[in-house]
Protein backbone atom coordinates (compact mmCIF):
# COMPACT_ATOMS: atom_id res chain seq x y z
CA UNK A 1 0.00 0.00 0.00
CA UNK A 2 3.00 2.39 0.64
CA UNK A 3 4.33 1.84 -2.56
CA UNK A 4 1.25 2.60 -4.45
CA UNK A 5 0.81 5.92 -2.45
CA UNK A 6 4.14 7.09 -3.14
CA UNK A 7 3.48 6.15 -6.96
CA UNK A 8 -0.29 8.26 -6.97
CA UNK A 9 1.72 11.10 -4.97
CA UNK A 10 4.79 11.37 -7.49
CA UNK A 11 1.71 11.11 -10.68
CA UNK A 12 -0.15 13.75 -8.81
CA UNK A 13 3.15 15.97 -8.65
CA UNK A 14 4.07 16.12 -12.26
CA UNK A 15 -0.02 16.22 -13.40
CA UNK A 16 0.53 19.32 -11.04
CA UNK A 17 3.55 20.26 -13.12
CA UNK A 18 1.84 20.73 -16.44
CA UNK A 19 -0.18 23.77 -15.84
CA UNK A 20 2.66 25.71 -14.09
CA UNK A 21 4.69 25.08 -17.75
CA UNK A 22 1.63 26.42 -19.26
CA UNK A 23 1.42 29.39 -16.77
CA UNK A 24 5.15 30.26 -17.42
CA UNK A 25 4.73 30.32 -21.12
CA UNK A 26 2.09 33.76 -20.63
CA UNK A 27 3.14 34.88 -17.30
CA UNK A 28 6.08 37.01 -18.86
CA UNK A 29 3.15 38.57 -20.96
CA UNK A 30 0.69 39.11 -17.97
CA UNK A 31 3.53 40.37 -16.07
CA UNK A 32 4.59 42.98 -18.49
CA UNK A 33 1.23 44.20 -18.36
CA UNK A 34 1.36 44.50 -14.78
CA UNK A 35 4.49 46.05 -14.23
CA UNK A 36 3.45 48.46 -17.09
CA UNK A 37 -0.13 49.79 -15.44
CA UNK A 38 2.04 50.07 -12.31
CA UNK A 39 4.75 52.64 -13.91
CA UNK A 40 7.43 49.86 -13.54
CA UNK A 41 8.73 50.02 -17.32
CA UNK A 42 11.82 49.10 -16.91
CA UNK A 43 10.58 45.86 -15.23
CA UNK A 44 7.62 45.45 -17.34
CA UNK A 45 10.45 45.55 -20.42
CA UNK A 46 12.31 42.73 -19.11
CA UNK A 47 9.15 40.73 -19.07
CA UNK A 48 7.86 41.66 -22.77
CA UNK A 49 11.30 40.41 -23.91
CA UNK A 50 11.28 37.07 -22.10
CA UNK A 51 7.94 36.98 -24.10
CA UNK A 52 9.31 37.94 -27.71
CA UNK A 53 11.99 35.39 -27.03
CA UNK A 54 9.42 32.39 -26.13
CA UNK A 55 8.41 30.53 -29.73
CA UNK A 56 4.61 30.05 -27.67
CA UNK A 57 3.94 33.81 -27.06
CA UNK A 58 6.19 35.64 -30.01
CA UNK A 59 3.61 34.94 -32.73
CA UNK A 60 0.61 36.55 -30.83
CA UNK A 61 -0.45 40.08 -31.98
CA UNK A 62 -1.16 40.82 -28.02
CA UNK A 63 2.87 39.87 -27.10
CA UNK A 64 3.81 42.54 -30.00
CA UNK A 65 0.99 45.27 -29.27
CA UNK A 66 2.50 45.28 -25.27
CA UNK A 67 6.00 45.33 -26.36
CA UNK A 68 5.33 48.49 -28.82
CA UNK A 69 3.40 50.29 -25.72
CA UNK A 70 6.04 49.50 -23.29
CA UNK A 71 8.85 50.83 -25.75
CA UNK A 72 6.27 53.74 -26.65
CA UNK A 73 6.09 54.33 -22.60
CA UNK A 74 9.58 54.56 -21.90
CA UNK A 75 10.37 56.88 -25.16
CA UNK A 76 7.85 59.52 -23.90
CA UNK A 77 9.17 58.57 -19.99
CA UNK A 78 11.76 61.57 -19.19
CA UNK A 79 12.85 58.90 -16.53
CA UNK A 80 12.77 55.27 -18.32
CA UNK A 81 13.90 57.30 -21.53
CA UNK A 82 17.12 57.54 -20.17
CA UNK A 83 17.58 53.47 -20.23
CA UNK A 84 16.92 53.56 -23.76
CA UNK A 85 19.98 53.88 -27.01
CA UNK A 86 19.70 57.07 -28.96
CA UNK A 87 16.99 55.99 -31.67
CA UNK A 88 15.96 52.44 -30.09
CA UNK A 89 12.50 53.17 -28.21
CA UNK A 90 11.16 54.62 -31.30
CA UNK A 91 12.59 51.69 -33.53
CA UNK A 92 11.24 48.74 -31.09
CA UNK A 93 7.96 50.71 -30.71
CA UNK A 94 7.84 50.91 -34.70
CA UNK A 95 8.88 47.33 -34.90
CA UNK A 96 6.45 46.43 -32.25
CA UNK A 97 3.43 47.56 -33.66
CA UNK A 98 4.33 46.63 -37.41
CA UNK A 99 4.47 43.27 -36.55
CA UNK A 100 1.55 43.62 -34.63
CA UNK A 101 -0.71 44.31 -37.55
CA UNK A 102 1.17 41.38 -39.59
CA UNK A 103 -0.11 39.09 -37.43
CA UNK A 104 -3.76 40.84 -36.26
CA UNK A 105 -3.56 42.88 -40.03
CA UNK A 106 -5.16 46.37 -39.69
CA UNK A 107 -8.68 45.40 -38.43
CA UNK A 108 -8.01 42.87 -35.73
CA UNK A 109 -8.54 44.06 -32.64
CA UNK A 110 -4.67 44.73 -31.78
CA UNK A 111 -3.62 45.86 -35.27
CA UNK A 112 -6.74 48.38 -35.20
CA UNK A 113 -4.87 49.84 -31.84
CA UNK A 114 -1.55 49.48 -33.48
CA UNK A 115 -2.26 52.09 -36.63
CA UNK A 116 -3.55 54.55 -33.83
CA UNK A 117 -0.53 54.23 -32.08
CA UNK A 118 1.93 54.46 -35.05
CA UNK A 119 0.28 57.95 -36.23
CA UNK A 120 1.31 59.24 -32.68
CA UNK A 121 4.92 58.04 -33.04
CA UNK A 122 5.15 60.21 -36.34
CA UNK A 123 6.12 63.16 -34.38
CA UNK A 124 8.66 61.61 -32.88
CA UNK A 125 10.11 60.42 -35.54
CA UNK A 126 10.14 63.75 -37.44
CA UNK A 127 11.28 65.57 -34.72
CA UNK A 128 14.43 63.73 -34.51
CA UNK A 129 15.22 64.15 -37.96
CA UNK A 130 14.88 67.52 -37.35
CA UNK A 131 17.62 67.33 -34.60
CA UNK A 132 19.99 65.31 -36.57
CA UNK A 133 19.24 67.53 -39.48
CA UNK A 134 20.42 70.60 -37.39
CA UNK A 135 23.42 68.40 -36.26
CA UNK A 136 24.54 67.98 -39.68
CA UNK A 137 23.63 64.42 -39.13
CA UNK A 138 22.03 64.10 -42.19
CA UNK A 139 22.08 60.22 -42.95
CA UNK A 140 20.38 59.67 -39.34
CA UNK A 141 17.93 62.71 -40.02
CA UNK A 142 16.80 60.99 -43.61
CA UNK A 143 16.45 57.35 -41.63
CA UNK A 144 14.25 58.96 -39.96
CA UNK A 145 12.93 61.21 -42.68
CA UNK A 146 11.89 57.53 -43.96
CA UNK A 147 10.79 56.58 -40.96
CA UNK A 148 8.38 59.13 -40.42
CA UNK A 149 6.95 58.41 -43.92
CA UNK A 150 6.21 54.88 -43.43
CA UNK A 151 4.66 55.99 -39.84
CA UNK A 152 2.47 58.25 -42.63
CA UNK A 153 2.66 57.11 -46.14
CA UNK A 154 0.08 60.26 -47.36
CA UNK A 155 2.32 62.56 -45.58
CA UNK A 156 4.54 64.81 -47.35
CA UNK A 157 6.35 67.36 -45.35
CA UNK A 158 8.78 64.13 -44.11
CA UNK A 159 9.31 62.96 -47.90
CA UNK A 160 10.12 66.85 -49.09
CA UNK A 161 12.35 67.11 -45.68
CA UNK A 162 14.44 64.17 -47.03
CA UNK A 163 15.14 65.71 -49.85
CA UNK A 164 16.66 68.89 -48.87
CA UNK A 165 18.64 66.87 -46.36
CA UNK A 166 20.20 64.28 -49.48
CA UNK A 167 20.64 68.13 -50.93
CA UNK A 168 22.71 68.90 -47.70
CA UNK A 169 25.17 66.03 -48.47
CA UNK A 170 25.25 66.26 -51.89
CA UNK A 171 23.50 63.05 -52.70
CA UNK A 172 21.99 64.67 -55.84
CA UNK A 173 20.44 60.90 -56.62
CA UNK A 174 18.93 61.39 -53.30
CA UNK A 175 17.04 64.10 -53.61
CA UNK A 176 16.17 63.32 -56.91
CA UNK A 177 14.16 60.52 -55.95
CA UNK A 178 12.57 62.10 -52.97
CA UNK A 179 11.47 65.24 -55.44
CA UNK A 180 10.07 62.81 -57.45
CA UNK A 181 8.67 60.63 -54.81
CA UNK A 182 6.97 63.75 -53.87
CA UNK A 183 5.79 63.93 -57.57
CA UNK A 184 4.15 60.86 -57.39
CA UNK A 185 1.84 62.07 -54.75
CA UNK A 186 0.91 64.78 -57.02
CA UNK A 187 2.56 67.18 -54.93
CA UNK A 188 3.82 70.44 -56.97
CA UNK A 189 5.68 73.36 -55.90
CA UNK A 190 7.57 75.75 -57.88
CA UNK A 191 10.63 75.24 -55.25
CA UNK A 192 10.40 71.48 -56.09
CA UNK A 193 11.19 72.08 -60.16
CA UNK A 194 13.26 74.53 -59.19
CA UNK A 195 15.75 72.27 -57.08
CA UNK A 196 14.97 69.62 -60.14
CA UNK A 197 16.22 72.12 -62.39
CA UNK A 198 19.09 73.33 -60.22
CA UNK A 199 20.32 70.18 -59.40
CA UNK A 200 20.41 69.38 -63.29
CA UNK A 201 22.43 71.98 -64.60
CA UNK A 202 25.05 71.55 -61.47
CA UNK A 203 25.33 68.01 -62.78
CA UNK A 204 25.34 69.53 -66.48
CA UNK A 205 22.54 67.53 -67.77
CA UNK A 206 21.28 69.55 -70.62
CA UNK A 207 18.95 66.68 -71.02
CA UNK A 208 17.28 65.95 -67.72
CA UNK A 209 17.47 70.17 -67.02
CA UNK A 210 14.86 70.55 -70.34
CA UNK A 211 12.84 67.38 -69.84
CA UNK A 212 12.49 69.04 -65.82
CA UNK A 213 11.61 72.85 -67.39
CA UNK A 214 8.97 71.09 -69.28
CA UNK A 215 7.17 70.01 -66.40
CA UNK A 216 7.57 72.64 -64.33
CA UNK A 217 5.70 74.67 -67.87
CA UNK A 218 3.34 72.40 -67.63
CA UNK A 219 2.41 72.27 -64.28
CA UNK A 220 3.29 76.92 -64.03
CA UNK A 221 2.86 77.50 -67.33
CA UNK A 222 2.50 81.61 -66.49
CA UNK A 223 5.53 81.11 -64.25
CA UNK A 224 8.04 84.05 -65.13
CA UNK A 225 10.96 82.34 -63.99
CA UNK A 226 10.20 79.07 -65.89
CA UNK A 227 9.25 80.77 -68.94
CA UNK A 228 12.65 82.73 -68.93
CA UNK A 229 14.75 79.87 -68.59
CA UNK A 230 13.07 78.23 -71.70
CA UNK A 231 14.22 81.04 -73.50
CA UNK A 232 17.60 81.48 -71.90
CA UNK A 233 17.90 77.33 -73.48
CA UNK A 234 16.42 78.29 -76.79
CA UNK A 235 19.20 81.15 -77.32
CA UNK A 236 22.01 79.14 -75.65
CA UNK A 237 20.61 76.40 -78.62
CA UNK A 238 21.27 79.32 -81.30
CA UNK A 239 16.96 78.49 -81.84
CA UNK A 240 16.32 82.07 -82.62
CA UNK A 241 12.74 82.21 -84.23
CA UNK A 242 11.70 79.41 -81.11
CA UNK A 243 13.27 82.28 -78.60
CA UNK A 244 10.98 85.00 -80.37
CA UNK A 245 8.08 82.64 -79.50
CA UNK A 246 9.03 82.43 -76.38
CA UNK A 247 9.94 86.11 -75.57
CA UNK A 248 7.00 87.31 -76.67
CA UNK A 249 4.72 85.08 -74.30
CA UNK A 250 7.03 86.16 -71.36
CA UNK A 251 6.66 89.70 -72.50
CA UNK A 252 2.82 88.91 -71.66
CA UNK A 253 3.37 87.67 -68.46
CA UNK A 254 6.13 89.95 -67.25
CA UNK A 255 5.42 93.51 -69.10
CA UNK A 256 7.33 95.62 -66.78
CA UNK A 257 10.56 93.16 -67.66
CA UNK A 258 13.13 96.04 -69.39
CA UNK A 259 15.65 92.82 -69.63
CA UNK A 260 12.76 90.78 -71.61
CA UNK A 261 12.89 93.78 -74.49
CA UNK A 262 16.47 94.48 -74.25
CA UNK A 263 16.74 90.48 -75.18
CA UNK A 264 14.02 90.33 -78.01
CA UNK A 265 15.96 93.63 -79.81
CA UNK A 266 18.71 91.67 -79.82
CA UNK A 267 17.27 88.76 -81.26
CA UNK A 268 15.98 91.49 -83.87
CA UNK A 269 19.00 92.63 -84.42
CA UNK A 270 20.62 89.07 -85.15
CA UNK A 271 17.81 89.08 -87.59
CA UNK A 272 18.28 92.06 -89.52
CA UNK A 273 15.31 93.65 -88.28
CA UNK A 274 16.45 97.13 -87.34
CA UNK A 275 13.21 99.48 -86.41
CA UNK A 276 12.03 96.15 -84.05
CA UNK A 277 15.06 96.29 -82.37
CA UNK A 278 15.18 100.41 -82.07
CA UNK A 279 11.60 99.98 -81.30
CA UNK A 280 12.60 96.99 -78.11
CA UNK A 281 15.38 99.38 -76.75
CA UNK A 282 14.12 102.13 -76.60
CA UNK A 283 10.79 100.50 -74.27
CA UNK A 284 13.75 98.69 -72.38
CA UNK A 285 15.51 102.20 -71.51
CA UNK A 286 11.73 103.95 -70.99
CA UNK A 287 11.65 100.76 -68.33
CA UNK A 288 14.54 100.94 -67.02
CA UNK A 289 16.60 104.10 -67.33
CA UNK A 290 19.87 102.11 -66.65
CA UNK A 291 19.69 99.59 -68.83
CA UNK A 292 22.92 99.02 -69.86
CA UNK A 293 22.28 96.55 -72.54
CA UNK A 294 19.69 98.48 -74.26
CA UNK A 295 21.56 101.94 -73.90
CA UNK A 296 24.68 100.11 -75.41
CA UNK A 297 23.03 98.96 -78.57
CA UNK A 298 20.97 101.88 -79.05
CA UNK A 299 24.59 103.81 -78.96
CA UNK A 300 25.65 101.28 -81.17
CA UNK A 301 22.58 101.48 -83.94
CA UNK A 302 23.24 105.20 -84.36
CA UNK A 303 26.66 105.29 -84.18
CA UNK A 304 26.90 102.64 -87.57
CA UNK A 305 24.37 104.22 -89.09
CA UNK A 306 26.01 107.09 -88.69
CA UNK A 307 29.63 106.18 -89.38
CA UNK A 308 28.42 104.54 -91.99
CA UNK A 309 26.68 107.94 -94.06
CA UNK A 310 30.48 109.61 -93.42
CA UNK A 311 32.08 107.22 -94.60
CA UNK A 312 30.35 107.08 -98.02
CA UNK A 313 30.83 110.67 -98.10
CA UNK A 314 34.75 110.30 -97.67
CA UNK A 315 35.18 107.76 -99.95
CA UNK A 316 33.49 109.98 -102.32
CA UNK A 317 35.47 111.65 -105.73
CA UNK A 318 35.26 115.33 -104.96
CA UNK A 319 33.51 116.63 -107.33
CA UNK A 320 30.79 114.03 -105.93
CA UNK A 321 31.56 115.09 -102.33
CA UNK A 322 31.19 118.71 -103.04
CA UNK A 323 27.55 118.05 -105.07
CA UNK A 324 26.40 115.32 -101.91
CA UNK A 325 28.74 114.50 -99.93
CA UNK A 326 28.89 117.46 -97.97
CA UNK A 327 25.31 117.13 -96.52
CA UNK A 328 25.89 113.38 -96.29
CA UNK A 329 28.83 113.82 -94.18
CA UNK A 330 27.64 116.23 -92.03
CA UNK A 331 23.58 114.34 -91.51
CA UNK A 332 26.18 111.37 -90.95
CA UNK A 333 27.99 113.13 -88.26
CA UNK A 334 24.62 114.50 -86.38
CA UNK A 335 23.21 110.77 -86.18
CA UNK A 336 26.61 109.56 -84.78
CA UNK A 337 26.21 112.74 -82.08
CA UNK A 338 22.59 110.49 -80.95
CA UNK A 339 25.28 108.22 -79.78
CA UNK A 340 26.57 109.64 -77.21
CA UNK A 341 23.80 110.20 -74.77
CA UNK A 342 23.46 107.01 -74.64
CA UNK A 343 27.09 105.93 -74.63
CA UNK A 344 27.43 107.91 -71.75
CA UNK A 345 24.70 106.87 -69.76
CA UNK A 346 26.23 103.53 -70.14
CA UNK A 347 29.21 103.98 -69.18
CA UNK A 348 27.54 105.37 -65.99
CA UNK A 349 26.50 102.70 -65.54
CA UNK A 350 29.37 100.34 -65.96
CA UNK A 351 32.39 102.49 -66.07
CA UNK A 352 34.99 99.90 -66.48
CA UNK A 353 33.02 98.57 -69.45
CA UNK A 354 36.26 98.86 -72.02
CA UNK A 355 33.21 98.03 -75.41
CA UNK A 356 31.55 101.07 -74.34
CA UNK A 357 34.47 103.21 -73.71
CA UNK A 358 36.18 102.66 -76.70
CA UNK A 359 32.87 103.39 -78.74
CA UNK A 360 32.40 106.58 -77.12
CA UNK A 361 35.89 107.63 -77.78
CA UNK A 362 35.04 107.04 -81.41
CA UNK A 363 31.93 109.03 -81.55
CA UNK A 364 33.72 112.11 -79.91
CA UNK A 365 36.51 111.46 -82.68
CA UNK A 366 34.30 111.44 -85.09
CA UNK A 367 32.13 114.38 -84.47
CA UNK A 368 34.97 117.00 -83.41
CA UNK A 369 34.89 116.72 -79.73
CA UNK A 370 38.78 115.66 -79.71
CA UNK A 371 40.07 117.03 -76.01
CA UNK A 372 36.93 114.22 -74.56
CA UNK A 373 38.43 111.50 -77.10
CA UNK A 374 42.01 112.00 -75.67
CA UNK A 375 40.85 111.71 -72.68
CA UNK A 376 39.20 108.50 -73.18
CA UNK A 377 42.27 107.39 -75.32
CA UNK A 378 44.08 107.67 -72.19
CA UNK A 379 41.52 105.69 -70.14
CA UNK A 380 42.04 102.62 -72.49
CA UNK A 381 45.32 103.01 -72.31
CA UNK A 382 45.79 102.37 -68.57
CA UNK A 383 43.67 99.87 -68.34
CA UNK A 384 45.75 98.15 -71.04
CA UNK A 385 44.87 95.34 -73.52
Amino acid sequence: MKKTFLTFAIGASLSAGVPVVVSAQTSAVTNAILNQRSGLLDKARVEIDKAIANEKTSGKAKTWYTRGEIYQGMLESPIYGKQLQPGEGLQKAVESYNKTIELDSKTGEFGKQAVAKMDNLYGYAFNDAVNSYNAKEYDKAIANYKLASQLKPQDTTAVLYSAYAYEAKQDYAGAKASYNQLLGMNYKSVSLYTRLLQMAKTQKDEAEAAKVLQQALAAYPNNKTFMLEDLNMSLASGKGGDAIEKINKSIIADPGNANLYAVRGSLYDQQKKSELAQADYKKAVELDPNNFDALFNLGVYNFNKGIDMVNKARKMDLKTYNASGKKLEADGKKIVELSIPYFEKAMQVQPNERAVISSLQKAYANTGRTADAQKLSAKLDSMGK
